[in-house]
């Protein structure tokens, strides 16, 4: 049941994903690197909520819905692989400030994010 879980969870992050994709263009003028970061963004945000809210049980999960939810879900939604991919495409395309500008600023971004969503998450009521 866990493997079905993970397997639904992640038919629709991705799903999620890709709708990211084709906004981006649109609002941003290109995908690169605007689509990851946003997900990625997300990602932190939304893992931090859930992680704050399962310490505070406020929130439980069985195994099978965590595994739905972080390792599907989350897991098909956000793409620390399509990160890197864009740094180092942004690199040899000679874009290297903005290369480590983007690399840099997700993971810091991504770092305060993850543990705002654990502080409201874990907060009380």
């Amino acid at each position: 049941m866990t493997w079905l879980a993970v397997l639904v969870g992640g038919a629709i992050g991705s799903a999620a994903r890709h709708g990211i994709n084709l906004a981006a263009p649109r609002l941003f003028g290109t995908a690169t690197p605007y689509a990851t970061a946003a997900v990625n963004m997300i990602g932190s945000l939304v893992i931090g909520i859930l992680a704050g809210l399962l310490a505070a049980e406020r929130v439980s999960m069985s195994p099978t819905e965590r595994a739905l939810v972080f390792t599907g879900l989350l897991g098909g939604f956000t793409t620390f692989s399509s990160f890197m991919l864009d740094g180092l495409g942004l690199w040899q395309a000679g874009a290297t400030s903005t290369a480590i500008v983007n690399l840099m600023g997700q993971l810091i971004v991504g770092c305060v994010l993850i543990y705002a969503g654990y502080r409201i998450g874990s907060s009380p009521g």
